[in-house]
């Protein structure tokens, strides 16, 4: 594994294991050079309670790796969870900086309806 992988993943953990400790449900991101994924998670842990990608049928047409396709992906996660019955949540952005497409996704969220 490379080193900034493994710098990334330590970054991960230190803010996972706070949010764990407060027992707050969690808004998972992950942002691969092609694709944007975010995931509801439980508090405690067990289970995906929504969860988007620009895989879906719905936002896999045009550019998948950009921000406005980010901001597509918050503004459903937003939808689904909402649907669950969630609206407060803790961000969690996986070791990632908050900027460019992590912070697009967080904004849309935020617009449609997530409290965090």
């Amino acid at each position: 594994m490379s080193d900034k992988k493994v710098i990334r993943l330590r970054r991960a953990r230190r803010s996972r294991l706070k949010l764990r400790e407060l027992e707050a449900v969690r808004l998972c991101v992950y942002r691969s050079s092609q694709h944007m994924y975010a995931q509801v998670i439980s508090a405690d842990g067990s289970k995906v309670l929504a969860s988007a990608s620009t895989l879906d049928a719905s936002l896999r047409g045009g550019n998948t790796g950009n921000a406005e396709a980010a901001k597509q992906v918050g503004l459903l996660v937003a939808e689904r969870a909402k649907a669950a019955g969630v609206t407060q949540v803790s961000f969690d952005r996986s070791g990632f900086k908050y900027h460019g497409r992590v912070k697009a996704l967080a904004d849309a969220a935020r617009e449609g309806g997530l409290e965090f």
